[in-house]
């Protein structure tokens, strides 16, 4: 895995495309993820070394032209977010859930792995706009403190920006709700 990852969110798919095209040809960078997301978006996220990473954001970037809506950079990002990215996460066990909800899929990546930073905590998924009309959220778990730590530092990044829609934490969840989450 890389040590860092970068994301660029375009308004048109097929702009996207090409510049998601452009930042693997022209870095030394691997795809996460890269599609379309709600309500029609594009989102090209890759890894590598930071400053592969830094110059094939920027390539999408310019790429991007006037459908940019937002990227991000995170040097030494957590290696726990890449996995729920990609929705490949099984914790061992659930002791509490934490949930954050954001309206920008840059700001959710971010408070991702500030949450995952801050605490011993297991990534459950982290959704990026689909199904979400351009709604982000995450969902985590670890024990009730470290939860609690979590939904904070995730509340902090979201609230920094004005783009927290809202958190939770259960102590305890149901396990015909946990059957529903993973």
């Amino acid at each position: 895995m890389g040590k860092a990852i970068g994301m660029v969110e375009f308004t048109s798919i097929a702009r996207g495309i090409y510049a998601a095209d452009q930042m693997v040809k022209m870095s030394d960078v691997e795809i996460v993820i890269a599609g379309s997301t709600c309500p029609g978006k594009y989102i090209a996220i890759v890894q590598g070394d930071v400053a592969a990473v830094n110059d094939s954001v920027g390539i999408g970037e310019r790429m991007a032209e006037e459908f940019l809506v937002d990227s991000i950079i995170i040097p030494n990002v957590s290696p726990a977010v890449f996995p729920a990215i990609t929705g490949a996460t099984m914790p061992d066990e659930i002791q509490a859930l934490g949930i954050m909800e954001s309206f920008s899929m840059a700001t959710m990546v971010i408070a991702a792995d500030a949450i995952l930073k801050s605490a011993e905590l297991q990534p459950l998924e982290l959704r990026l706009g689909n199904g979400l009309g351009g709604k982000s959220f995450f969902t985590f778990t670890g024990d009730v403190a470290a939860v609690e730590t979590g939904v904070e530092a995730g509340k902090a990044v979201a609230e920094e920006k004005g783009l927290l829609v809202n958190s939770e934490v259960i102590p305890s969840p149901s396990d015909r709700l946990l059957a529903s989450l993973l």
